[in-house]
């Protein structure tokens, strides 16, 4: 926590009166300053500022996202980007856009590369964020897997409406299933991390948060009908397996957990739990992008949570011990899930060509699969 101190009010020194004979006047001895801190420092935990001293929260820079603070709604709110919002992708996105809110005004373009278009902009006096897919990025072969998924986070939206969930999301505001166009609320915040395995975790206390948040989610039981099962075990096991990612024995072991797992209770996961789709707002965390929500096995969001925190030991052990606070069935499932998710990491990062800080990410993916098949050998053995 930066510091600073503030000089206390020097006391009012009265004014004399004149007598016939000189009188001393006695001076009032002023208060010592306290010196101010340096800038910049960071105090330890437990910090106790002494007499005289103000503490100044730090001024944390503010990554352009979903989440990007929205003061100053009314008046002129923002800097319009002019040249990024007539770029021919941009153009029909805000055409299908105005479609559902004719009343919507762009303002800035806070992504266009990859799969999804988002558009700052303002509705009256609301701040908005719309998301869209990109019609240039996508491609053919990878287009229905993408509608699929959008529409699916649409109608998890709509699902959030009529029941309302215990963690901090986006509220939606329009929404055009044909089209794949989302507005929602934009909530002033910053994002967890900006890479998907982060080199600086964040603070303990807002890793608590976040578990607290995520937990929160997976502790609610709304409607079965109202979500569906994202993750087929069984078929993911046997893709892995089938491009060497998985061994004879590692397949087996898996499936022998799964079997176990076969009337276990399915726990509503938010499915893409990564750090870069958690903002952290003044209210608490905010989870975005919900396209790959449902049912899962327990501990799905834990075992992503595990898999971006390699830098955190106490992050890493708090969720083991979460995990394994649920008994047998909870743990084998939450090992079930970190076999599957860090697998789906090295198949996205594990490509040629990759940098040296690449190849430093892939070789601990590496080690943490390792000590995943390890665990879940032990699990079976236990049984």
């Amino acid at each position: 926590m930066y510091s600073s101190a503030t000089s206390p009010t020097a006391p009012r020194i009265g004014t004399a009166q004149r007598t016939p004979t000189p009188v001393a006047v006695r001076r009032p001895v002023a208060k010592p300053v306290v010196p101010a801190r340096p800038a910049g420092r960071i105090e330890a935990p437990g910090f106790v500022p002494r007499a005289g001293e103000r503490l100044l929260r730090p001024r944390v820079p503010q990554p352009a996202g979903y989440g990007a603070p929205s003061a100053g709604v009314a008046g002129n709110w923002g800097k319009v980007d002019n040249a990024a919002l007539g770029t021919p992708a941009v153009k029909a996105a805000l055409a299908q856009i105005t479609r559902i809110c004719p009343a919507f005004s762009a303002r800035q373009v806070l992504r266009q590369e990859g799969a999804h278009i988002l558009i700052t902009g303002l509705i009256g006096r609301t701040a908005v964020v719309a998301k869209c897919l990109n019609p240039q990025a996508v491609q053919a072969d990878r287009r229905g897997v993408l509608v699929d998924r959008f529409r699916r986070e649409v109608a998890v939206y709509r699902a959030f409406v009529r029941h309302r969930p215990p963690v901090r999301m986006p509220r939606l505001v329009a929404a055009d299933h044909d089209r794949c166009v989302l507005v929602m609320e934009r909530i002033p915040g910053r994002p967890a991390a900006i890479e998907r395995h982060p080199a600086n975790a964040p603070t303990p206390g807002e890793v608590r948060a976040i578990l607290g948040a995520v937990r929160g989610l997976n502790l609610w039981r709304p409607p079965t009908d109202v979500f569906q099962q994202p993750l087929d075990y069984h078929f993911e096991v046997a893709r892995y397996h089938s491009v060497g990612q998985l061994t004879d024995r590692d397949a087996g072991d898996l499936r022998q957990l799964l079997h176990g797992l076969g009337h276990s209770n399915w726990q509503l996961n938010h499915g893409d739990a990564l750090l870069t789709n958690v903002m952290l707002a003044p209210s608490g965390p905010v989870l975005l992008d919900w396209e790959q929500a449902g049912w899962y096995l327990p501990g799905y969001d834990l075992a992503v949570l595990w898999s971006v925190l390699s830098g955190d030991t106490a992050a890493r052990r708090q969720i083991s011990q979460i995990a394994q606070a649920g008994g047998t069935l909870a743990r084998d499932a939450f090992l079930v899930n970190l076999v599957l998710v860090l697998m789906r990491e090295l198949r996205i990062h594990d490509v040629p060509g990759a940098g040296e800080e690449a190849r430093l990410m892939i070789r601990r993916l590496h080690e943490d699969a390792a000590l995943a098949r390890r665990a879940v050998r032990a699990a079976v053995g236990t049984r």
